[in-house]
């Protein structure tokens, strides 16, 4: 196996340039960045720029992994061993530890028990039918009440005189499988995120064997449930296994249900659902904080996660990245395409930075 290299590199003996090439790299870009006292951390390279009126008026730093199709890291930018919170990259794990359980989803109810989903109507009524499937009711749910998470759903759920709701929180089709499970097997409903709760078991010993590593960290996600921390490699290696895992296990029926469903695991103006249309075979999921994870059909995989949690920058890195890998598709530009905006008009971008 080689070892890692950067993914973006100058030619020996040439100047560095920008990724436009009209202007030198700085000092502040991957590769260049000066070496930290052995006092402080390591500064994270620079992954995406954003760029106004032709001036550059900020960067914003993260890490990257790229596994090759064997799961060896065949690139990485920054520190990809250090551990992280994936946020809601951690779900297809928590899907499938449902699966686990013993609660037989598939299809759309699979997708959405692995959803952040927008709060479109067929998202919130799914949820809804899934309750009474079960016996449950929108009550029993703990995720904290909340907006929709498309904007223009939240403009028109307001408009139309409703206020934040329980159903209504992007993770409440994985709370409710949450739920159903815990029903199913007559563990406690009332506790079912509490980190030593039988269902939160599975999912941390789900967690450990699909990632290969161990958890350093547990926090408290958004949505109320148990944050298992794994580094960006072993959170790459997790998406990997999900694709490459085989026909009828856990992981690949989740993998495949968010594959055939990509709607229902975010939204109709969603990246992940465009890239998982676009691309068959593809496994995304983006979390919160600015941390995506990705595998190709072929066994390939990625991760990354941008340090002050800049979602805005996502779709610029990812497209980046994949380029990087080989693919070239429409879908890429449509990702990379992330303008800013003065007076009404277009008058700059956030653009990747390797």
């Amino acid at each position: 196996m080689t070892s890692p290299t950067p993914i973006s590199e100058p030619p020996s003996g040439s100047a560095p340039v920008s990724p436009s090439g009209s202007a030198p790299v700085s000092a502040d870009s991957p590769g260049f960045a000066p070496a930290a006292s052995p006092a402080s951390p390591a500064v994270s390279p620079v992954l995406a720029e954003v760029v106004r009126s032709g001036f550059v008026e900020g960067r914003h730093r993260g890490s990257l992994v790229v596994l090759a199709a064997d799961g060896s890291v065949d690139r990485a930018l920054g520190d990809v061993a250090a551990p992280v919170f994936p946020r809601s990259t951690n779900k297809p794990m928590q899907a499938a530890a449902v699966l686990r359980a013993g609660l037989d989803l598939s299809g759309e109810r699979l997708a959405l028990a692995a959803a952040s989903h927008s709060g479109e109507p067929f998202h919130l009524d799914l949820v809804r039918t899934m309750l009474a499937e079960h016996g449950l009711t929108a009550d029993q749910l703990q995720t904290p009440a909340d907006l929709p998470l498309d904007p223009e759903e939240a403009e028109s759920y307001l408009a139309s005189g409703r206020v934040r709701d329980r159903l209504t929180m992007n993770c409440s089709g994985k709370h409710t499988a949450m739920l159903a499970a815990s029903a199913l097997n007559g563990w406690p409903l009332d506790t079912y995120l509490d980190e030593a709760h039988p269902l939160q078991l599975l999912v941390a010993d789900g967690i450990r064997s699909a990632s290969g590593e161990d958890v350093a960290h547990v926090g408290t996600d958004g949505c109320g449930a148990p944050l298992l921390s794994l580094s960006l490699t072993g959170l790459a290696r997790a998406f990997r296994h999900f694709v490459t895992a085989g026909p009828g296990t856990p992981e690949r029926r989740v993998a495949d249900a968010m594959r055939a469903h990509p709607e229902y695991v975010a939204g109709t103006r969603r990246p992940d659902t465009w890239l998982m249309q676009a691309l068959p075979g593809t496994l995304c999921k983006m979390g919160a904080e600015a941390v995506q994870a990705l595998a190709l059909p072929d066994g390939r995989a990625l991760a990354f996660k941008i340090d002050d949690g800049a979602t805005r920058t996502l779709g610029p890195v990812l497209a980046r990245t994949l380029r990087l890998m080989g693919l070239d598709d429409p879908i890429l530009a449509r990702l990379a395409d992330a303008p800013l905006f003065g007076g009404g008009a277009r008058v700059g971008e956030i653009r990747a930075a390797f």
